[in-house]
């Protein structure tokens, strides 16, 4: 059996092989599980799920290093049924189907359901996702999945549909505290509170990684039981940085600085902008958004924003980082302090449904080009009044498709610059009343 299929309980101490810190502490019950309240508290369905052990498919889904894994071993450990492990970076799609035919053959013909537990399920793509669904299907397999990954953009909508998705929380501070001062008792080191409280706040409520830095330090701290905090950062010689350029995070935070702008908070807009830009974000693709941004939520209230946000586009490409990162500081301030507007992207939105609806609409003749004889023998552009030949430098004129009425996409907002522009178009409506129309 391939390596990644066999007991996920299986004892590495017992096996006589050294166990990292992070598994001598993984905890064995519910009750002994930090960090998620919530998802098993007694009311829970999860709870249910495993007190009953009445199990039905589900996904665990969480930051790395929240209690995952640790949730399948406690299942394993409390059900009486056929527990299977696979990991999908380490197995093939062949191995799980051949784990699948036998778990179906039990189920047909001696009535028994298998657990199939599969962490990191989106490593498996799309196509090979389909081979679970037809023993999830029968009943033949209790599906259970662990993901790091949003599962809607990761798990094909047949099978997670067919299963419940319970969400892990980053562990707090304070719980991860907890557990770095049992990491230390048991590397033989007297807890302190400064160092845990610091190592909490650098491992991103990833339990795992507060332990492995905790026990890559520990030869250190037993020198230095009372180290300067300079010092050992400096010991451990890394910048972290909880980021994921591609997936999930960085959506949350691209969509974090954008309502931090729309929502007109500069402070807020800045440590997103940093978080980002620290983290190793592209920074032309920061500025696309902005440049987005000042179109979609500030438009014509400041013409002047999508102006700057386009100079600062340049500036990147002249300047490069980290030189740039002020220039895209100074228009995030600037964006989030603009008067904001969306009656621009308002107005398209409502042109485009109609665009849409009416495509087949000709031109009027009156105002199409008449380039050739012919044209002007077909009415191209008969009748077209040359504004400027006219008082004001206007003369009415029907622009839509004959087969439609005249419409009103673009109202102005009543902050900054279109305050101006409503007076405009207020202007140029007084016109058109005083030729008749």
């Amino acid at each position: 059996m391939n390596k990644a299929q066999t007991d996920l309980f299986e004892s590495e101490e017992q096996a006589g092989r050294p166990v990292p810190l992070a598994e001598k502490l993984r905890p064995q019950s519910l009750e002994e599980l930090l960090g998620q309240q919530k998802l098993i508290a007694p009311d829970s369905l999860l709870y249910g799920m495993i007190e009953s052990g009445d199990y039905h498919s589900f996904i665990l889904w969480g930051p790395p290093g929240t209690g995952k894994t640790t949730i399948a071993r406690i299942i394993e450990q409390r059900s009486h049924l056929p527990f299977i492990h696979f990991s999908a970076v380490l197995s093939s799609i062949n191995d799980v189907k051949a784990v699948m035919k036998n778990a179906d053959y039990q189920h047909r013909h001696q009535n028994q359901r298998s657990i199939l537990f599969i962490d990191e399920i989106h490593r498996f793509n799309k196509s090979q996702q389909d081979a679970f669904l037809p023993y999830v299907e029968s009943g033949a397999v209790i599906l259970i999945g662990a993901t790091t990954e949003n599962p809607s953009f990761e798990v094909i909508p047949a099978l997670l549909s067919r299963c419940h998705v319970f969400v892990l929380e980053m562990l707090s501070e304070e719980d991860l505290q907890n557990i770095l001062s049992r990491g230390s008792i048991e590397l033989g080191l007297k807890p302190n509170e400064e160092v845990c409280g610091w190592l909490a706040q650098i491992s991103g409520g990833d339990a795992r990684r507060a332990l492995n830095l905790l026990e890559l330090l520990a030869p250190y701290l037993r020198e230095n039981p009372q180290p300067e905090m300079k010092k050992l950062a400096k010991f451990l010689a890394r910048k972290t940085m909880f980021y994921d350029k591609n997936r999930e995070e960085h959506y949350n935070l691209i969509s974090a600085l954008h309502k931090s702008l729309r929502g007109s908070d500069p402070q807020a807009g800045l440590y997103w902008l940093a978080r980002m830009l620290e983290a190793g974000e592209d920074p032309l693709y920061l500025v696309r958004r902005l440049i987005r941004f000042a179109s979609e939520d500030i438009g014509l209230a400041d013409p002047q924003a999508l102006a700057l946000a386009i100079s600062v586009k340049d500036s990147i490409h002249f300047l490069g980082m980290p030189e740039a990162n002020t220039a895209l500081a100074q228009l995030v301030v600037y964006l989030a302090t603009a008067p904001k507007s969306n009656s621009v992207y308002a107005a398209y939105k409502a042109a485009a449904e109609d665009a849409r609806k009416t495509s087949h609409y000709g031109v009027p003749l009156h105002i199409r080009n008449a380039p050739t004889q012919l044209m002007q023998d077909l009415d191209y552009g008969k009748n077209y009044q040359y504004d400027h030949d006219h008082e004001n430098h206007y003369h009415y004129q029907n622009y839509f498709p004959e087969q439609m009425k005249e419409k009103t996409y673009y109202k102005p907002g009543s902050f900054g610059f279109e305050r101006e522009i409503e007076k405009r178009i207020e202007w140029w409506l007084k016109l058109r009343k005083q030729q008749g129309d």
